[in-house]
């Protein structure tokens, strides 16, 4: 049976998803999710589930993610391989935190549009049409460095947009990182990073969402209008291919990360996409080696050990001290056992530069 379906459908209180594989073994997979009917959304969200195969093509906008091209593009062992799309939802990240334990490591969910997009401290990114908005699966088991995967996100979404400038011979799209997880193209904000995590029979399931920018040219800037100011070209950014590259991108690093460490990633960082300024602040009273790290920051925070130990970049520290705040300025070193920012002040006081949350 092949579905009609309005691109709104969410305006009847309903929320369409469309699951598609890469291959027979991720299309079984969406067969048995659509069978088991598990997954959920709110209580008062109505959720209705096909197959990308039951989908009438004709009916779909062009405005409508490009399965095919996605998948055309991916070269994963495990990230993206089996996708969830909507015309329209609340939040990707919803989908994927409220029903991690029914879908496969890796899964990805993307909307067209989305209401509620979440960022940090419990903030709403606005997320129209052309903006690329995907939420994802995955596991560790070390607690250590989960918080340290925000920062392989964000090493791998910025380096994906670089390969596909390299690889249509564009002017370099410089995207930047604002630490520890927003994304900036020439001063605005063109995008942000969210992971969350649970723990659950020995695992951290964490769910990892990034909004980008691509195609819209509000609230700020995308990558296209940048583009059509540097490029009389007709090639144009699609989400399509900025998430294949990413994941291609992710599925190599995390594999680093995991195995190897923070080391060998550093070595695949371009020096010259890396802000050099930082602020650091708030000494916590009962900590007296340990400073928090805020503003700009110096970017890919647990990758550039390599980069530091040559730059020796210097930053600004704000130590708290009783109702004063008091400015030292440390040198940058390398990277401490966990992954964190070494420096070291003019006194040769030793200290590990930590983000504050913000």
């Amino acid at each position: 049976m092949k579905y009609l379906f309005l691109h709104f459908l969410s305006a009847v209180d309903c929320s369409l998803l469309v699951l598609c594989g890469k291959s027979l073994t991720e299309n079984e997979t969406a067969k048995a999710i659509k069978a088991n009917n598990t997954l959920k959304l709110s209580d008062k969200e109505e959720l209705s589930i096909i197959l990308h195969s039951e989908i009438n093509k004709n009916v779909l906008q062009q405005q409508s993610f490009q399965f095919s091209s996605f998948m055309s593009s991916l070269s994963t062992n495990q990230f993206g391989r089996l996708l969830i799309w909507s015309p329209q939802l609340s939040s990707t990240h919803d989908v994927i935190s409220k029903n991690f334990c029914e879908l496969p490591v890796g899964t990805v969910c993307v909307a067209d549009i989305q209401n509620k997009g979440r960022g940090r401290s419990k903030n709403v990114w606005e997320s129209p049409l052309g903006c690329l908005m995907f939420s994802f699966t995955l596991q560790m088991e070390d607690g250590r460095v989960v918080p340290l995967v925000q920062y392989v996100v964000s090493l791998a979404i910025t380096e994906a947009i670089k390969d596909i400038c390299d690889k249509n011979g564009l002017p370099c799209i410089d995207v930047k990182i604002k630490w520890p997880n927003d994304l900036y193209l020439n001063g605005f904000k063109v995008g942000g990073i969210l992971c969350t995590s649970t723990y659950k029979s020995k695992k951290f399931n964490i769910s990892a969402g990034i909004g980008l920018n691509v195609n819209n040219e509000k609230p700020t800037t995308s990558l296209n209008t940048v583009l059509r100011e540097l490029s009389v070209g007709a090639y144009q950014f699609q989400r399509e291919d900025v998430l294949a590259a990413f994941f291609n991108k992710f599925e190599k690093f995390f594999d680093l990360f995991q195995n190897q460490g923070t080391v060998l990633i550093s070595h695949e960082i371009d020096p010259n996409r890396v802000r050099h300024r930082a602020m650091v602040r708030s000494l916590p009273s009962d900590l007296t080696d340990k400073v928090l790290l805020t503003g700009w920051g110096v970017l890919y925070a647990c990758f550039i050990s390599f980069l530091v130990s040559r730059s020796g970049q210097r930053v600004i520290v704000q130590e708290k001290i009783e109702d004063k705040v008091v400015e030292h300025v440390v040198t940058v070193q390398g990277l401490t056992s966990s992954g964190y920012l070494l420096a070291v002040g003019d006194d040769n006081q030793m200290c590990e530069l930590h983000p504050d949350g913000n």
